[in-house]
């Protein structure tokens, strides 16, 4: 299924795989952020965030050859550094440090919008993302993924190695409680 692939990463691919590692570079430069911000979201520590970002690029270039095509790229990218975050909050057994992280596009969540529109957009990106970060890890992967990144259930499915079913009830619990956290907070915002 070759019409999974964007042609632009298909031909980057290739390139890859014949040995041109600037065409690879333009892959990681691609996916970068998007990396970053999935390992941040679960490991909420911006310096084990960037080392397991790097990990899953060297993975990813040692295992390119691999890759069918049968999935986007940035899927199958996104499954390594899922597993790779994984691995190391189960090697560190430690609490995640909170680190907030810096997103650009934002996209507004269904299920809050009519709270959040008291408060103005500088705010209220600042209290999402805050929020977002209060949800237990694997929460705010999914919310990230799918608000942020824009992936569809079944990328999630794939990536999360959990059934499309488990992935919309764990989404909608995840929007439930994060519209309750964001009626607290908007509250107390409020009274002060």
């Amino acid at each position: 299924m070759e019409h999974m692939l964007l042609p632009e990463d298909k031909e980057l691919i290739s390139r890859s795989l014949a040995g041109d590692h600037v065409a690879y570079g333009v892959l990681v430069d691609r996916y970068k952020y998007l990396i970053f911000t999935l390992a941040c979201r679960l490991l909420k520590n911006k310096e084990d965030a960037e080392e397991i970002a790097q990990d899953t690029f060297v993975k990813a270039f040692e295992a390119l050859k691999t890759f069918k095509g049968d999935a986007k790229f940035s899927s199958w990218l996104y499954r390594i550094a899922y597993r790779k975050s994984l691995d190391r909050i189960k090697q560190n057994k430690r609490q995640p440090i909170l680190n907030s992280i810096e997103d650009d596009g934002v996209r507004k969540l269904k299920a809050a919008d009519g709270i959040l529109e008291a408060i103005d957009r500088k705010e209220r990106k600042e209290l999402l993302k805050a929020t977002i970060d209060r949800l237990p890890e694997i929460d705010a992967t999914l919310v990230t993924l799918y608000y942020y990144e824009q992936l569809t259930i079944r990328e999630i499915s794939e990536i999360m190695d959990m059934s499309q079913n488990a992935i919309k009830v764990r989404l909608f619990r995840s929007r439930k409680q994060l519209e309750s956290l964001l009626v607290v907070d908007i509250k107390t915002i409020n009274s002060n």
